[in-house]
């Protein structure tokens, strides 16, 4: 039975947001709730830019200690050669591979540096050097897909299927598709093309859910099994991309979807507020009150006949049982009046009271230290609860984020 997966792109196309910065740090925190939200990948950055390197060594060396479960870590390439041969050295297993395949970007963007055919030869030729080198799975991203007529978007899908990629993303670069459309070019398309397809949708006409959920069902609809990208509070490029919990929400409770609808990933949305209000404050950015699910307006009710019926019974207004979403934070750096904190600045006993009042087995207290120390100065900010408790479990491999300044 075809299935449907999630592969979350915060730490890609998210961190890409203009006026908002994550850390490495920060990225690793994505990574790991994720991993605990049950998502199956992480696009977790750029391994072909200097400044990705330490902290794509850090991920992959969590990941083999276990800090991350099942979750896949992926790389994201433009779909050349120069990049992947950049990136091999890291030893990722898994890459997605992205180039333009719409005639408006052809001409307009590459402006006769690069012709379909060249599209073409470029991606192949990436796809087959990854694969060669030993990744397991590779996708090919095609960049303005829904603006990419139909007979070259199967062209190029089953010239990188022959050279080895495991699957193709329609990318809706500028959120301009719509659910109909995008549901029936999906269907023709993995059907065509014999593989699995994964949606990429853009928010720009406030779309990018139902167009993720409806470009799913068509790729089901081909037999086919389906990804789907998603960024955690919808964040993203300009309006933003997917919401990762509106879209989960959707497959789980949307109102006529087919009963064949199966979720391949084992999501535990108990994770799903600790989550989405840890990225709100790591971003600096705060959640609008009616945020699906986890703004402070999702289930409050005040007018009369609204707050009568969900008194009685909750059901009568609410669509979820909001005790599926898990606990809202409560962590120590925000405890009011008198409260020791440990970061940047801190010392030794400050540490060891903030560990100690959250029950925390420190692996190597001097190490963790320091690193608490480091991770502070880099978000500028105290850290949270998990991040303490990542950092106490963790230290060898987050040392990896900051090399020469622990040795």
């Amino acid at each position: 039975m075809a299935t449907i997966h999630f592969l979350d792109v915060t730490n890609r196309d998210g961190v890409q947001t203009a006026r908002l910065g994550l850390s490495k740090f920060g990225k690793t925190m994505v990574n790991l709730y994720l991993s605990r939200l049950g998502v199956a990948q992480s696009e977790i950055g750029f391994p072909f830019l200097f400044h990705e390197l330490p902290y794509v060594r850090a991920q992959l060396a969590l990941a083999e200690a276990g800090a991350f479960g099942e979750l896949r870590l992926s790389g994201w390439c433009r779909g050349v050669v120069a990049d992947v041969e950049q990136a091999l050295p890291l030893g990722l297993r898994h890459y997605n591979l992205s180039i333009s395949t719409s005639d408006y970007m052809i001409q307009n963007k590459f402006r006769g540096r690069l012709d379909r055919a060249a599209v073409v030869r470029e991606t192949t030729a990436a796809v087959r050097l990854a694969k060669d080198a030993g990744a397991e799975t590779v996708g090919v991203n095609a960049e303005d897909g829904s603006r990419t007529d139909d007979g070259f978007l199967l062209e190029f899908a089953l010239a990188a299927k022959e050279a080895g990629a495991d699957r193709v993303r329609y990318c809706d670069t500028i959120g301009g598709d719509t659910p109909d459309r995008i549901r029936e070019r999906f269907a023709k398309l993995a059907d065509a093309v014999g593989m699995p397809v994964e949606t990429h949708c853009h928010n720009d006409l406030g779309m990018a859910v139902a167009n993720s959920v409806h470009g799913a069902l068509g790729g089901l609809e081909a037999g086919q099994d389906v990804w789907i990208n998603t960024c955690v509070n919808g964040i993203g490029e300009r309006s933003g991309n997917a919401d990762l919990l509106s879209t989960i929400l959707a497959l789980r409770h949307g109102f006529g979807l087919p009963g064949s609808v199966t979720v391949g990933d084992p999501i535990d949305l108990s994770w799903a507020r600790r989550f989405a209000l840890w990225a709100s404050y790591a971003f600096d950015q705060p959640l609008p009150v009616n945020q699906v699910g986890v703004g402070r307006n999702a289930f409050a009710h005040e007018s009369g006949i609204h707050a009568d019926g969900a008194l009685k019974d909750h059901g009568n207004y609410e669509l979820y049982d909001e005790q599926t979403l898990g606990p809202f934070p409560d962590d120590w750096h925000d405890t009011r009046g008198r409260v020791v904190l440990t970061g940047e600045y801190g010392g030794k006993a400050g540490f060891r009271h903030v560990m100690d009042g959250l029950g925390v087995e420190v692996a190597d207290e001097d190490l963790s230290f320091r690193l608490v120390q480091l991770a502070g100065a880099m978000t500028g900010r105290p850290l949270t609860d998990d991040e303490l408790r990542l950092v106490a479990a963790y230290p060898r491999e987050l040392a990896l984020l900051f090399p020469g300044q622990l040795g």
